[in-house]
């Protein structure tokens, strides 16, 4: 048992050095590439930048609210305020070890099971999780879309090309698949779960596919079963939930606008927010544990024009990276110690029942 919690830490301990690596690799790099001395000398720590940092802490407080209440309305009060945080740190330190395109939401069913909620409750409201969270990326584009310029987004003078005509085809190849992924959870969830599940078990019984075929069954018996939990939740609890999910995106993306505030006050702050939007919808598919290097890169690149200079767009990357990733490395790495050996006590005491009986 103990080898095996040192194995299990061990594999943690690597993986979270793995995104720290490739984070500084890339910083790196840019710095090599864009840095120059003389940003020192116009990055001043007055009131105004100590002021943007704090409401960049401030709001990723309110990110980690937003997701506890979240939890908190989820679990109709069965989860602790105290362990809905836990649940919500650990999601996001997951987040930052695992690929963008899985992220600690997939294995959120697991952490709220160690926290006493019943597996086959916890995975459904994974999924709700999943459908919400995906919703609030569907409905943000209208809305950016007439606060914000499509040039400014997709167009910006001054910018590499090659960079802003990938960066859109990117965009909107995401953005439809997860039009369509949300528009499948839907119709797997509120509207025809049965029919859903059954159409996902025939195409997944096709050639190739058939290697799928159980976990397609699975995922239409867990649309099945949150459906049937969603259907009959009153609208305060849909406001709730909703809620919780637009304060914890909201407050996250405004970590930037914070940031802009203090060292970069001239930049358009709608701007700066509105390309949050795009920022996020790219990295959902980001390859690299947390989006490390990828996260650096593209904001310093994308950011570049409302800048003065490549390395004041690099200063406020990092601060942006430290207040909204590394600070959950690092949470991360604090709770796991405990969590593992509250898992082996648990185990432990399960064996003993067991020969007892």
């Amino acid at each position: 048992m103990l080898m095996s919690m040192i194995r299990q830490q061990f594999d943690m301990a690597w993986k979270m050095l793995l995104p720290v690596a490739i984070g500084l690799g890339v910083v790196w790099w840019l710095f090599g590439r864009e840095f120059d001395a003389g940003v020192l000398d116009t990055l001043r720590f007055d009131g105004r930048a100590i002021a943007g940092i704090v409401l960049a802490w401030v709001f990723m407080l309110g990110r980690d609210f937003g997701l506890t209440w979240r939890f908190r309305v989820l679990t109709d009060g069965r989860l602790s305020w105290a362990k809905a945080v836990k649940v919500c740190f650990l999601c996001e330190f997951t987040s930052c070890v695992t690929p963008t395109s899985v992220g600690g939401s997939a294995l959120s069913m697991v952490f709220m099971h160690r926290e006493g909620i019943e597996m086959g409750r916890a995975t459904t409201l994974t999924m709700t999780t999943l459908f919400l969270d995906e919703l609030f990326f569907v409905v943000s584009l209208p809305v950016v879309m007439l606060l914000v310029p499509y040039g400014e987004l997709f167009g910006f003078g001054g910018g590499d090309k090659a960079f802003t005509v990938g960066l859109q085809t990117a965009f909107w190849i995401i953005y439809g698949v997860i039009v369509a992924w949300t528009l499948l959870l839907f119709m797997g969830i509120i509207v025809r779960p049965h029919a859903i599940r059954a159409g996902l078990v025939r195409l997944f019984s096709l050639g190739w596919l058939c290697r799928w075929r159980d976990k397609a069954d699975s995922l239409g018996r867990d649309m099945e079963d949150t459906g049937r939990d969603l259907r009959h939740r009153p609208l305060r609890w849909w406001l709730e939930a909703c809620g919780g999910t637009v304060l914890s995106w909201m407050s996250r993306y405004l970590v930037v606008n914070a940031l802009f505030f203090g060292f970069a006050p001239e930049a358009d702050q709608v701007i700066v927010l509105a390309r949050q939007f795009v920022v996020w919808v790219i990295l959902v598919v980001s390859p690299t544990p947390g989006g490390a290097g990828i996260s650096e890169w593209l904001f310093t690149t994308y950011y570049g024009d409302l800048l003065l200079t490549g390395g004041m767009a690099l200063m406020i990357a990092l601060f942006w990276r430290i207040v909204s990733y590394y600070i959950y490395l690092v949470i991360g790495a604090c709770m796991l110690p405990a969590w593992f050996r509250e898992g082996l006590r648990r185990k432990n005491e399960r064996k003993s029942n067991a020969k007892q009986l």
